[in-house]
């Protein structure tokens, strides 16, 4: 445990929003600290982010960064969506569950959410609220939003994405993509950020930097030009349009540029998979006990249930949070820069405090 002027920091598993800032990503930002430069995106920063998003995911791809992962939400869904359209996502999504109803009071969007069973829509569950077209008396369902990564720590297949995406434009509505891990799912299907978005039909994306090694840079991307009309001008009415752009813009072509944000990814996968691996050697030698798995792990997260008392006793030298403490339920989360080192001595401690 390491002592530092804010108190003791303990190993942390309890969100990837809690790694710094990877250091490629922080000298992008010293370069960029050079001289004067236009503000608002006039800048050569931001420029070369836009060629470099079109050469990663296509040459209709247009970026625009904003300050966070809720905004980048908020403002893709608000410009897909006319005035009277509403989104279908899954009950557990993000967007419905995690961002203070920030769709519906910043936005004014109606959310339609549908219960599953581990995260991911299908289209026989989308079909659940796609209906009433033309009945003036129902809010007209325009975009379905799912998360990839989702936040049962699933990952959607590229088929799944690509029948999701044929079914819904069929019924003459957009797919948008939260993609706060969406270099988590693209490591863990072994594919591009293109192959995960562009060629499987998504429209828009909101792109994750903050839980990958940035610092405070996420973006609409919108990925079909027709899709989101009037972005730039809702970027600024939400309140996501920053004036030194270029901080952002420097910060997402890193991740950008030579597969930096797959390659953080993956690293945060790895973990996680060793992690799993190592609870689960335990569990099979009984040396932990007591410990269930409740979702596969795909990406970069786990979600236990744990025995009773056991979470509190391994936060006295690990952070993780509940997820659901009724059920004794938790998720450990690994980042970019989570170590072997960490993996291993948490998991001499869940089989210490299991066992006892």
């Amino acid at each position: 445990m390491t002592a530092h002027s804010h108190g003791p920091l303990l190993p942390n598993f309890a969100s990837d929003n809690a790694a710094g800032i990877h250091p490629d990503v922080l000298a992008a930002i010293t370069a960029a600290n050079e001289g004067h430069h236009p503000a608002y995106g006039h800048d050569p920063y931001t420029e070369k982010l836009r060629q470099r998003t079109r050469e990663v995911f296509g040459e209709h791809a247009v970026v625009h960064p904003v300050l966070n992962g809720t905004g980048a939400n908020v403002t893709a869904l608000q410009t897909m969506l006319p005035r009277w359209g509403a989104v279908i996502t899954a009950a557990s999504a993000h967007i419905n569950t995690d961002e203070g109803g920030a769709p519906e009071r910043t936005g004014g969007i109606k959310l339609l959410p549908v219960p599953t069973a581990d995260g991911k829509l299908t289209p026989e569950l989308i079909d659940r609220e796609a209906w009433g077209w033309g009945n003036v008396h129902r809010t007209q369902p325009a975009v379905v939003s799912i998360t990839q990564v989702t936040e049962l720590g699933t990952v959607y297949s590229l088929d799944e994405v690509r029948a999701l995406a044929d079914h819904i434009h069929d019924r003459g509505m957009l797919l948008h993509m939260d993609g706060a891990r969406i270099c988590n799912a693209a490591a863990a299907l072994g594919v591009t950020l293109r192959e995960a978005t562009t060629d499987v039909g998504v429209d828009v994306l909101s792109y994750g930097g903050t839980k990958n090694g940035a610092m405070l840079a996420e973006a609409v991307i919108v990925l079909n030009p027709d899709a989101a009309p009037g972005l730039d001008y809702a970027r600024k009415y939400l309140m996501q349009l920053a004036s030194k752009m270029r901080f952002l813009s420097a910060q997402l072509t890193a991740l950008l540029t030579d597969d930096l944000g797959i390659r953080n990814a993956r690293a945060a996968n790895a973990m996680a998979a060793r992690l799993r691996e190592a609870v689960a050697a335990g569990m099979a030698d009984g040396s932990i006990r007591g410990v269930e798995f409740n979702q596969p792990t795909r990406a970069n997260s786990l979600f236990v249930t744990l025995p009773a008392g056991a979470a509190e006793r391994l936060r006295e030298r690990f952070r993780f949070y509940d997820w659901d403490a009724a059920h004794r339920q938790v998720r450990w989360m690994c980042s970019f820069d989570t170590t072997r080192q960490e993996v291993d001595e948490f998991v001499a401690e869940i089989a210490r405090v299991t066992s006892g």
